[in-house]
C-alpha cells in the first residue's frame, strides 16, 4: 500500500527535493508501524510500504518508490536489509540511484550517500559485493565439477529427482551459467530441466508433491 504522509517532521527536506521512504516487513502478521514512525520523523512526506519477502524479485511498492524518485530526491529506509535482497542487490540499487542523482539514507546504520563518509561506506559495500560474487562463482564451478566427476552410467534419465532439481535451481541462480550448462551437467535436455523446475515451484506452493 502507499501511505502519503503530509507531516511536519524533525528533518524537513530541502527546497525542490523530496525524501521518500520505503518500509517493508516479510510477513502479513508483522507491523510496519515502527518503520513508518521512524521514516516520518526523518522527514519523509511520502512512504511506500508493503508486506513482501526479502527474497522476492517483484516488490510492487518498491518499484513505485524508485519510479517516483527524481534528481535531488533521497530514498530513505529504516534499515539496509529493508531495501536489498542481498548485499549485491543493495549495492546495485543504490548505484542505480546515484546515476540518477538520487541520494540514499539508512536510518539505523546512519548511512547517507550524500555525505563523503556515506559514499565511502558504500564503496566498501560494493567491494564486498564483488568479493561475494566471486566466492559464489567459485562455489558454483566447484559444485559443477563435482557433479560432472560423478558422471552418469548408461543412458539419460527422463526426469530429475527432487534433490537434483534443487541443485539445478541453485546453479541456475548463477548468472554465469546458462540453462544449457545446467542441463548438460545433469545429462538431461533443457525441456526436462525446465519441467523439473516447474515441478519444484508447484511443490513449494503446496499444491501437490512432485513425483520423484
Amino acid at each position: 500500500m502507499l501511505d502519503g504522509l503530509d507531516t511536519t517532521a524533525d528533518h524537513g527536506p530541502t527546497a525542490g527535493s523530496a525524501r521518500i521512504g520505503y518500509a517493508r516487513v516479510s510477513t502479513a502478521d508483522q507491523s510496519l508501524d515502527a518503520q513508518i514512525d521512524a521514516l516520518t520523523k526523518a522527514g519523509c512526506t511520502v512512504i511506500y510500504s508493503e508486506h513482501a519477502s526479502g527474497t522476492k524479485d517483484t516488490r510492487a511498492e518498491l518499484a513505485q518508490a524508485l519510479k517516483a524518485l527524481r534528481s535531488g530526491d533521497t530514498l530513505v529506509v529504516w534499515r539496509l536489509d529493508r531495501l536489498g535482497r542481498n548485499l549485491s542487490h543493495l549495492v546495485t540499487t543504490v548505484n542505480d540511484l546515484a546515476k540518477r542523482q538520487v541520494g540514499f539514507e539508512s536510518l539505523t546504520e546512519k548511512i547517507d550517500t550524500s555525505s563523503a563518509v556515506g559514499e565511502l561506506v558504500f564503496n566498501m559495500f560494493a567491494t564486498l559485493a564483488q568479493f561475494e560474487r566471486q566466492l559464489n562463482s567459485e562455489r558454483t564451478k566447484a559444485a559443477l565439477g563435482a557433479l560432472r566427476a560423478r558422471g552418469r552410467k548408461g543412458g539419460r534419465k527422463a526426469t530429475l529427482s527432487l534433490k537434483q532439481i534443487r541443485q539445478a535451481k541453485t546453479l541456475m541462480d548463477d548468472p554465469e551459467l546458462t540453462a544449457s550448462d545446467v542441463a548438460k551437467t545433469f545429462g538431461v535436455s533443457r525441456a526436462t530441466l525446465y519441467n523439473g523446475l516447474k515441478r519444484l515451484k508447484v511443490d513449494a506452493s503446496g499444491d501437490h508433491q512432485p513425483a520423484v
